[in-house]
């Protein structure tokens, strides 16, 4: 897995999330995908409050207890209504500039990579969420990531994490679905994302169905449970480490 972190001068979102809180406004983050026309993230709903969270989101804060690491945190939106809840969770993002508005923002954030073996922590519960399973890049990668999880989890601690099932996406109009079985995994996805003139690197990404991410899970002493599914093919996981 890669244990790398950005760089200031190639951190678009981190550089999109600090001009808005700064200036209560930030530019276009512009997101790029071999697979996909050019999208865009509203770097204001990085900053939404609990109330402004979809269900699925609600859902996870409200299920997680104990000791409490929030993967990917970016703004620290769900660490501060974890805060509100009288939870405590510690936030890590890849992104300094991320790193650096959580701690304006007065939480205990750390630049560090989940996957980096010098964080060496223990919790509870794993917070892994706006598609959270994303950051284990491809199918492959799956077995690493739950090895490393095992690592990272107290006895009887969980994993909250959300994602999507892109089969959607390849619908007929029958409601049969077209699919390359020979080929890549459909819900693997590169991104590139550019702020103004700050360009990130490529990286893989990926969207992972319930079915999929319960064979996998199974197979390396995990317990899944489907918590919520909305109208737009997304969903709450609950991964359970077995006795």
């Amino acid at each position: 897995m890669n244990t790398a972190l950005l760089t200031e001068d190639k951190d678009p979102m981190g550089a999109a999330i600090q001009d808005y809180f700064k200036h209560k406004r930030a530019s276009r983050l512009r997101v790029f995908s071999s697979q996909f026309d050019e999208d865009e993230i509203p770097v204001a709903t990085l900053f939404r409050s609990y109330e402004e969270m979809p269900p699925i989101e609600q859902t996870a804060l409200r299920l997680a207890a104990g000791s409490i690491l929030d993967v990917g945190a970016g703004s620290g939106c769900h660490t501060l209504a974890l805060r509100e809840m009288g939870k405590d969770a510690l936030p890590i993002d890849i992104s300094p500039l991320s790193v650096k508005v959580m701690q304006a923002r007065g939480l205990d954030a750390r630049l560090t990579n989940l996957f980096d073996p010098h964080f060496c922590n223990r919790f509870d519960t794993i917070l892994m969420l706006m598609n959270g399973s994303g950051i284990i890049g491809k199918l492959a990668n799956i077995g690493d990531f739950f090895l490393r999880m095992k690592q990272l989890l107290n006895a009887g601690g969980c994993i909250l994490m959300d994602s999507s099932d892109l089969k959607y996406l390849f619908e007929e109009e029958d409601g049969s679905f077209l699919l390359n079985l020979d080929g890549d995994y459909y819900g693997e996805v590169d991104f590139r994302m550019q702020y103004k003139q700050i360009k990130g690197e490529a990286f893989d990404w990926l969207y992972i169905d319930f079915d999929t991410l319960s064979l996998y899970a199974s197979q390396y002493g995990f317990k899944t449970e489907l918590m919520e599914r909305d109208d737009h093919y997304a969903f709450l996981a609950k991964l359970t480490l077995r006795d």
